[in-house]
């Protein structure tokens, strides 16, 4: 798979970027292999410190759990916790497979929880019956941990700080992580929150479009602008270039 460094996340290859962190800032260096999986196009993330260590696996998606095998055996990693940014099956998919295979544990907010054993819950019309006929089955993973808002986790030795975003789904969270290095302070995985130029949907079952605009103006715009966001589709951004030319943070700015 051709790859690039962090700066470029195209929507049909695989990412893969590391940067050593200045030590002095007491931080550790950041592997980031990223790839968009399914008919969703949905960026499945593997975080880690540097080949041969243990690493976090966000958003296993539909049919990511090829792409998470190669990036895990290529780089000798231990994928030790799966984070879900929401509870849609194009995020979820593959979450227990992949907890299952590794022995990992999952991590979702307790208002998405209920989608990872009945994802039809929080589905459109369209993927309904694009699913239709379909052999699917889902289950929890042996081991469930629920989020909260501005919970801290130190897992794969980095630590990711959880915002609790509803809009998108009533259990939406992002996932902020230290960086410190080519100008950028944090990464932000965004899931369905934020994305280039846009913003999640928020009308399939649990969205609320009210409340989305609570969460961007009170979880994002806050943010400094030199985070690099990477989303749950398409290509990565930052703060600093939605707050530039994103419509939908533009209208909160000229309302605060």
């Amino acid at each position: 798979m051709a790859r690039t460094a962090l700066g470029r996340l195209p929507t049909d290859k695989q990412t893969t970027g590391r940067t050593p962190v200045d030590d002095q800032q007491g931080l550790t260096p950041v592997f980031i292999a990223g790839f968009p999986a399914g008919p969703w196009g949905t960026n499945c993330y593997v975080v880690a410190t540097g080949p041969g260590s243990e690493c976090v696996v966000i958003d296993p998606g539909k049919d990511s759990a090829a792409g998470v095998d190669q990036v895990v055996r290529e780089h000798r990693l231990k994928p030790i916790s799966v984070l879900v940014t929401h509870g849609h099956v194009d995020h979820m998919w593959c979450v227990a497979p992949v907890a299952g295979t590794y022995d990992a544990t999952a991590w979702i907010h307790p208002s998405d929880r209920h989608l990872l054993s009945d994802p039809m819950a929080g589905m459109s019309p369209e993927t309904t019956q694009m699913l239709l006929g379909g052999d699917y089955s889902w289950a929890e993973p042996d081991d469930v941990r629920e989020l909260s808002d501005l919970a801290e986790l130190e897992l794969a030795g980095l630590r990711f700080v959880v915002d609790h975003t509803p809009g998108h789904t009533q259990g939406s969270v992002t996932f902020r992580t230290p960086y410190a290095q080519q100008d950028v302070s944090e990464l932000m995985f965004s899931g369905d929150l934020l994305f280039a130029g846009s913003i999640g949907r928020t009308d399939l079952p649990g969205g609320d479009h009210a409340t989305m605009l609570r969460s961007l103006a009170g979880k994002v715009l806050p943010l400094a602008d030199d985070i690099v966001v990477l989303p749950g589709h398409g290509e990565q951004t930052s703060i600093g270039r939605e707050r530039a030319t994103n419509p939908f943070l533009q209208d909160l700015t000229q309302d605060v």
